[in-house]
């Protein structure tokens, strides 16, 4: 029997899965696919490795099949799949680990009490992420489970990266910058010798742009500072979430608007970003075709916050070596992609059109500075790889 890995990446209204099998002492994707729409339309579809659909359903429109009815769908269509294959364990991802989780970590039930007290900290995926866990405990307890936190690959950051100037007992209790998407940045981090070995063991800055975006500065290979903190809505300007914002402005908004906390955190979560701005839409495609001024105001401002963040960046590293775009925008908008290089052209970055719009691996001259790369990032594998190794001990 060979062991098999599954991932599992849950959100308020869709689960994500992979099927990861060992071969050659590499784990190699089997099958991949998600439920989604699963409070209104459910619909089902998983795909082979080579991206051809090999199963699909459709609940009737107003089915309720909630996370409870398509964890249990997902599990026997996996069973169903192992085909020879023995599912050693279950690897989730988990936005948030707080200051003591720094490494994924086998969840018992103490574990998931702990990871609950992250909720208020990240409202949108939290309580979404631990629903699987809780329900697999529940019917499965004999089945392993290993969660996999975006904030750990942060926190070697030093001491100073993680801090804001608030009382240090305030710091000391864990109020502090964490730093999220932490598994793509892991992952680009362990492709990069292969792909630039002078970004690699150099400063590199990473630019994860996707509905929700951040980006990080890696000096050999390791978290120096990242645009999001204490929060996943902070840095730059998301599909729906405002980014950086003045303190000020939300205690106006409560003083002066009357807005409650659930108002507040539904405005700067939910109605904010790339879609507040444009008024149009979250979706960067969109707003790239539309000829509404106000869709070119919300990509003008997300390229410069880009900009503005990229120089703080390369400070906090001491100069740049290199860029890496990954994320759904990183990876697919060669628009985006080229106004990033032209703007940080002060930064040695040249870039290469042609290659640019072929998408890559390298899109700067190659007598470039500061080279410019694509990679597309791969989180699911990062938790494959994570949960074998902690379960081999």
């Amino acid at each position: 029997m060979v062991d098999a890995i599954a991932v599992l990446n849950a959100g308020s209204s869709s689960i994500k899965f992979s099927l990861f099998a060992q071969s050659g002492g590499e784990l190699a994707l089997k099958l991949r696919g998600q439920a989604e729409a699963i409070h209104s339309a459910p619909r089902f579809v998983a795909k082979s490795a080579g991206g051809e659909t090999v199963s699909s359903h459709d609940w009737k429109e107003g089915t309720a099949l909630g996370h409870d009815g398509a964890l249990e769908h997902i599990v026997t269509f996996v069973r169903e799949r192992l085909e020879g294959l023995s599912l050693a364990g279950i690897g989730h991802r988990v936005v948030h680990g707080g200051m003591h989780y720094a490494q994924p970590v086998r969840v018992d039930r103490k574990v998931l009490d702990d990871l609950a007290q992250f909720v208020p900290l990240a409202p949108l995926h939290q309580p979404h992420n631990l629903t699987p866990i809780r329900l697999l405990l529940e019917r499965r307890a004999e089945m392993p489970q290993v969660a996999c936190f975006d904030t750990s690959f942060h926190r070697v950051q030093p001491e100073l990266a993680q801090m804001f100037a608030l009382p240090k007992e305030l710091h000391d209790a864990g109020v502090r910058r964490y730093g999220f998407h932490g598994l793509s940045y892991e992952y680009i981090a362990s492709m990069l010798p292969k792909l630039d070995p002078r970004a690699a063991s150099g400063r590199t800055v990473v630019l994860h742009l996707g509905n929700g975006a951040s980006m990080c500065a890696l000096a050999a290979g390791r978290s120096v500072a990242s645009t999001m903190g204490f929060t996943a809505v902070d840095g730059l300007p998301m599909g729906t979430r405002c980014g950086a914002i003045d303190p000020g402005v939300i205690l106006y908004l409560m003083d002066q608007r009357g807005l409650d906390t659930r108002a507040v955190e539904k405005l700067i979560y939910s109605q904010s970003g790339l879609l507040g701005v444009s008024g149009v839409s979250s979706d960067m495609r969109t707003l790239l075709a539309s000829d509404d001024p106000c869709a070119k105001l919300a990509v003008d401002l997300y390229v410069y916050r880009i900009g503005r963040e990229l120089g703080s960046l390369a400070a906090a590293l001491g100069g740049l070596d290199a860029l890496v775009f990954t994320g759904g925008i990183g990876e697919n908008s060669a628009e985006i992609r080229a106004r990033v290089c032209h703007d940080a052209a002060w930064l040695g970055v040249l870039l290469d059109g042609e290659a640019n719009q072929s998408g890559g691996p390298r899109i700067s001259h190659s007598n470039s500075a500061t080279s410019a790369w694509v990679l597309p990032t791969n989180e699911e594998l990062m938790i494959a790889r994570h949960t074998e190794r902690l379960l081999a001990h």
